[in-house]
């Protein structure tokens, strides 16, 4: 019955059958029969059926949680109580900026302790990843802080805080931040990235209106159009332009200073377990390693 809990979850998810058939690959019919097994197992419909989405009748709304629980104790069973028995795979997301900062160190720490573990690697920005592990797609991973509240089957820890500073091009006479943000073109950290809705919101607590020329996500994409002059930038302490001299004007932001947390998502349930205490240590050891003196500063 685990393989029908599971296909029932999964419509809860997506909305519809079709659209859960398609993350699991099976078509709609097969996961109507599945819902069917479940619903005369338990004696009961779990769905109204009188529109085209999948929506819970109050049978399904108690059962969920219930199919969850059973859910996620079906998946620590076959964990392995300690990390010399563990050979199975590790599936971690990280952001781009974690991926090229944090991340190999960590890595390279977990190798050296559990070398039978296997690491694998999902890419992804931080709502995309959040929703992975909200799913039980991927088991933990390194994103920004969500701006909204964690749903009770998460976990967060703050890995590190990274401060927002603004990249001017060179020959651009430095005078306040506020007034350069309103007079030189604006390459926009892109707004609906957890770090750009911050930017957002600290154009509008200042009331600053910026002549916006371009908007992408990329932190070193931002850096190398501020190097070519294209405009000026607020983006975090972040990114592998950080490993070189830049060809620009970093201006901390003083008393403006805002910043962005980077954190580590998993499972409530999950968050004791030995592969995750294991490479949350790791992680924190290599944020400690890294520890520096801010750019600019």
């Amino acid at each position: 019955m685990i393989r029908e809990l599971k296909t029932f979850v999964m419509v809860c998810r997506h909305g519809t059958f079709a659209a859960a058939g398609q993350q699991i690959g099976l078509t709609q019919s097969a996961v109507s029969a599945q819902i069917r097994q479940l619903e005369d197992a338990l004696g009961m419909p779990l769905f109204d059926r009188s529109g085209r989405s999948a929506v819970l009748n109050s049978a399904g709304k108690r059962v969920l949680p219930m199919a969850e629980e059973i859910l996620d104790l079906f998946g620590r069973m076959s964990i392995p109580s300690s990390l010399e028995d563990y050979r199975g795979e590790l599936r971690i997301g990280a952001i781009n900026t974690a991926q090229t900062g944090i991340l190999p160190d960590t890595l390279l720490r977990l190798r050296q302790q559990a070398p039978a573990i296997e690491p694998k690697l999902v890419p992804g920005v931080s709502l995309s990843l959040f929703g992975k592990v909200d799913a039980g797609e991927i088991d933990l991973a390194i994103i920004i802080r969500p701006p909204f509240a964690l749903p009770k089957e998460l976990h967060a820890e703050v890995i590190s805080r990274e401060p927002f500073m603004l990249l001017v091009p060179n020959g651009i006479r430095v005078t306040s931040v506020p007034e350069l943000l309103r007079q030189q073109p604006f390459i926009r950290y892109d707004r609906h990235s957890f770090g750009g809705r911050q930017v957002t919101r600290f154009l509008r607590q200042h009331r600053i209106t910026v002549q916006q020329v371009l908007e992408l996500d990329e932190l070193d994409a931002i850096v190398k159009m501020v190097e070519c002059g294209l405009g000026v930038a607020l983006v975090p302490q972040a990114g592998l332009w950080l490993e070189r001299q830049a060809e620009m004007q970093v201006i901390p932001l003083g008393e403006l200073t805002f910043h962005r947390e980077l954190v580590l998502i998993t499972r409530y349930a999950n968050r004791d377990l030995p592969l995750q205490r294991l490479f949350r240590s790791c992680l924190l050891a290599a944020h400690a390693a890294r520890a520096e003196p801010p750019v600019g500063l």
